[in-house]
């Protein structure tokens, strides 16, 4: 339970330090020191921040910036006609990232589990409809990438069957 918290808190981090260096320009090695120093497992002007696995922490950081070109023609196709990704605001440009990054590299956890991790993700920062896009667009993703997940298996048709 412990490694799935701390994967928990990974994305959560990932998503703030994509952010993070959208905004002031720093790199992937500034943001993983900063964070893995100063926000993860840390209390933030009385902000608690989730401790987090640091191995997956800097594969999903790297992995997001590394395959960027990838990842951002995908989204585009998931998201409606007429919305591209540069229009959709940063915090959740960040959070569609890293899920398609995790859905498109990371095939060690299954796509269901990084989806429904993704709309939590997404609940923080949101109260409205953004959580449920995240979801249908990350859906999009997964069943362009891991159809093979979604074929008609037993309980394949159940959201959020497992976590990783």
């Amino acid at each position: 339970m412990a490694k799935v918290i701390e994967r928990s808190g990974a994305r959560l981090s990932v998503v703030q330090a994509l952010y993070e260096m959208e905004i002031s320009g720093k790199g992937v090695i500034e943001a993983v020191a900063e964070f893995e120093t100063f926000w993860i497992g840390q209390t933030v002007d009385g902000v608690e921040h989730p401790p987090a696995e640091i191995a997956f922490f800097r594969d999903l950081l790297r992995g997001v910036v590394e395959e960027q070109r990838a990842i951002d023609p995908m989204l585009d196709n998931a998201l409606s006609q007429g919305w591209p990704l540069k229009r959709i605001e940063m915090v959740l440009r960040a959070i569609l990232r890293a899920g398609a990054y995790e859905l498109m590299h990371r095939r060690d956890v299954p796509a269901r589990a990084a989806i429904s991790e993704y709309v939590d993700v997404a609940h923080s920062f949101y109260g409205g409809d953004e959580p449920g896009m995240v979801n249908a667009v990350l859906d999009k993703v997964a069943r362009e990438v891991r159809g093979q997940e979604f074929s008609g298996l037993p309980g394949s048709s159940l959201p959020g069957s497992g976590r990783a």
